[in-house]
């Protein structure tokens, strides 16, 4: 133990004695002054003599850290012979594993082939299913260096007949699903055979690949079918909707916007034109809601000519008739009479030109929106190429939407126009057909009176 102990000491201040011209070394081939190198390798050369003479005065931590040595040296010895005896163990399994291959023969390489190529096919194929969802599993792999056995055969089988089974029966389960804000909590879950799941209302999708796959809440669900499956799920419904398409459906209906969403992408355009149809629909309400009073309290006036009221058109109008006296000449009477109709007239058709400008000007605002939202397709064109479709479907559903909103607010504006248009000429004609009438009645009463004060002044 000693002579070993001084071997050590032999090779440490072999090492310090080598390593002090390596220090002069580095000093010399450094670009610092020439004091601060020798300073440098004085501290060095102390420092390593201190340790030096630490280990030769210390022989028990010296004895000890050599044990240590000896003791992890043997560890590592006996480590290797164990990986040596399990590889050679290895081996002979695998020289085994080649022989009952070859005894095996070319039949049953093939039936395994068979057996794994479908295996293989199988977890690729429903790697996507609802099937292994609260259910069944898929079989396990096979690698190139298996050997057929039975129960690889039995495995198979097993899982099919699993798989199967599982295709026709609804089961209902707790599992974490994520919802559309991506917070995931435990809910009950139903899933009807391969087609579909569903959770309060909500049918659901797989996100994720591989082992890393979770559920989570689809992007939209429509009305309908929200209620069906909430009745469903509650057990106060039997109907339900089922996606044939493994969820193809419900994919298109995820990307299909909504009609907030078909407003704003038709942009700024789309704004105004939605704006100024909201404008003129609320004017056409408004005049055809005083439109409807002033018949009302028409009607009312023609059936009481006697009491002539200041509410409606034809009161106002035979109010200044009869102001003007029976000494005008008939003439003046009826330019008079028509005076009146005349200031009556703009209440009675009072919006109708707002809001056949608006209509007129809708669909013009839609080409706008049609035509920008072209030049951004266009440009969008010229910088990416028609590669990706996506970067040219922004454009695009801009210039579609603001002309389908341009006609949408075209159409019940020009319904509205229309409807006021007729409902201002029918009151017109009504005020004028019974002005005219009492003018007829003036003038006939006139004429006879006329004619009396003849007779008389004849007579006499």
């Amino acid at each position: 133990m000693n002579s070993r102990i001084v071997k050590v000491v032999r090779n440490l201040t072999l090492g310090v004695l080598l390593s002090w011209p390596l220090v002069g070394a580095q000093a010399q081939s450094s670009d610092d002054p020439v004091e601060t190198l020798r300073a440098e390798r004085q501290a060095a050369e102390a420092r390593d003599r201190a340790r030096l003479a630490e280990l030769v005065d210390d022989r028990e931590a010296l004895e000890t850290a050599l044990e240590t040595a000896i003791t992890e040296r043997d560890a590592a010895r006996a480590r290797r012979d164990e990986l040596e005896v399990r590889q050679q163990a290895q081996d002979a399994r695998l020289q085994e594993l080649n022989e009952r291959r070859q005894e095996q023969g070319g039949d049953l390489d093939g039936v395994l082939s068979v057996v794994a190529r479908h295996s293989g096919e199988l977890r690729d194929e429903l790697s996507d299913s609802w099937l292994t969802v609260g259910g069944a599993t898929m079989p396990a792999r096979f690698d190139e260096q298996a050997i057929l056995e039975r129960e690889h055969v039995e495995n198979l089988a097993d899982h099919l007949m699993t798989l199967t089974a599982e295709s026709a029966r609804g089961i209902r389960f707790s599992a974490p699903v994520a919802d559309r804000a991506g917070q995931i909590e435990p809910r009950e879950v139903i899933r009807l055979g391969s087609f579909l799941a569903f959770s309060e209302g909500d049918l659901l999708r797989r996100s994720g690949e591989g082992e890393a796959q979770h559920l989570a809440v689809a992007e939209r669900t429509p009305h309908a079918v929200a209620s069906q499956l909430e009745a469903f799920q509650q057990g106060t419904g039997d109907d339900v909707s089922v996606d044939p398409t493994q969820g193809q459906v419900i994919a298109a209906l995820a990307q299909q916007p909504s009609l907030v969403e078909r407003f704003h992408q038709g942009g700024a355009v789309g704004y105004v034109v939605v704006i100024l149809g909201v404008i003129g629909l609320l004017v056409a309400l408004a005049q055809y809601a005083y439109l409807l009073h002033i018949s009302v309290t028409l009607r009312r006036q023609v059936r009481d000519l006697d009491t002539l009221r200041d509410d409606n058109p034809l009161g106002r109008v035979l109010t200044r008739f009869r102001a003007l006296g029976s000494d005008h000449a008939p003439e003046a009477l009826e330019a008079r009479l028509d005076e009146a109709l005349l200031a009556e007239q703009p209440r009675l058709e009072r919006g109708q030109p707002l809001v056949k400008l608006l209509a007129a000007v809708a669909p013009l605002l839609g080409l706008l929106g049609t035509v920008t939202g072209m030049i951004v397709t266009f440009q969008s064109i010229t910088v990416f190429g028609t590669s990706d479709p996506q970067l040219m479907a922004g454009g695009i559903s801009q210039a579609l939407v603001t002309t389908v909103l341009g006609l949408i607010t075209a159409v019940p504006l020009l319904f509205a126009h229309t409807a006021l248009s007729s409902r201002s000429r029918f009151l017109v004609g009504l005020v004028e057909g019974r002005a005219s009438a009492v003018l007829a009645e003036h003038l006939e009463a006139q004429r006879k009176t006329s004619e009396h004060r003849v007779h008389d002044s004849a007579m006499a």
